[in-house]
């Protein structure tokens, strides 16, 4: 985490953490009321790795800028206060919070902090990562990196508007898509390609996919389209 802002109204104690920050090689903003501090927050182009957040602030308290930023932001943010009731974290952590550090704090425990809650991001960011490119729908595994599907230990191959169409449908599972949206995320709505090409390309990856006996991958809906039922 290098880029930091702080919203911290004791003066003192938020130039003593910037400073540590600094030496730590990360970058820093410091205000010292709630609304300033929001405003700072929600400017895209800060892009700020963390937030280190008062929750006793002029101006706006820490708690209504941590609601703020959640409306719209996932920026990781780490609750700064005196305040060390259970019930003042339950409520820091249900306004949005990551993590709360108890004044005074050592600056040890506060860097350890960062670099746990940095850990976790990244371990969290990876999650979504392979989620992204893995699609599943029962036993079809889609590896959107390297662009294979596989059915248990068996690689399937597909030509690339059947692995397109495949992709589509798995991305959007249970959600019924007409051939005219097929056509249009496919085949960019080329105008020499009829409606019914999705049909001919549906008939083909069934041939591909559906084992003998068992219910098709993809399900027609009368009048409507095509989908894949979780």
């Amino acid at each position: 985490m290098q880029n930091i802002l702080i919203i911290e109204d004791e003066k003192n104690l938020a130039r003593f953490v910037e400073l540590e920050l600094k030496h730590e090689g990360m970058k820093t903003e410091v205000h010292l009321d709630g609304r300033t501090g929001l405003e700072a927050a929600l400017d895209e182009e800060k892009d700020w790795d963390l937030i280190l957040l008062d929750l006793m602030l002029p101006e706006l308290n820490g708690l209504d800028v941590a609601r703020r930023i959640r409306q719209v932001s996932n920026v990781p943010i780490m609750m700064m206060t005196a305040r060390d009731s259970t019930i003042d974290q339950v409520s820091g952590f249900d306004h949005g919070a990551d993590d709360y550090i108890t004044k005074p704090f050592e600056i040890e425990e506060l860097l350890a902090r960062i670099r746990a809650l940095g850990r976790r991001i990244d371990i969290e960011n990876e999650k979504n990562r392979v989620q992204q490119t893995t699609l599943t729908y029962r036993d079809l595994v889609v590896e959107k990196e390297n662009r294979v599907i596989r059915r248990d230990n068996e690689i399937i191959e597909l030509t690339k508007r059947e692995y397109e169409l495949l992709v589509e449908l798995m991305s959007n599972l249970n959600v019924v898509l007409s051939r005219e949206l097929l056509l249009n995320k496919v085949w960019e709505y080329d105008k020499e390609v009829e409606t019914n090409i999705v049909d001919v390309y549906i008939r083909y990856l069934r041939n591909k996919l559906d084992k003998p006996g068992e219910e098709s991958y993809i399900q027609t809906v009368r009048g409507m389209g095509y989908v894949m039922r979780t």
